[in-house]
């Protein structure tokens, strides 16, 4: 599970903290698309009822699966500084 969170914030998809509505799924994905998290939101709803289904389940996957910003500051703070 670690090396998958791992690989998610090396490709900068971690939830955001700070725009979170929810689980801060689309702020983090639409802060790595480049995109603001209102309109990903958009999309996310709009999609929703074009392909009906799909959202329920992938949004907590991701929610599960994505790393929080905080927990990848922090590991990246203790790389950066190693306790001794």
């Amino acid at each position: 599970m670690e090396k998958i969170r791992t690989s998610l914030a090396r490709q900068g998809l971690v939830r955001s903290t700070d725009r979170a509505i929810i689980g801060g799924v689309c702020a983090g994905v639409g802060r790595r698309l480049g995109l603001t998290p209102w309109v990903t939101r958009l999309l996310f709803v709009v999609t929703m009822f074009a392909i009906p289904g799909s959202q329920i389940l992938i949004y907590p996957l991701l929610w599960f699966l994505m790393p929080s910003e905080d927990s990848v500051e922090a590991a990246a703070a203790r790389h950066a500084f190693p306790a001794r």
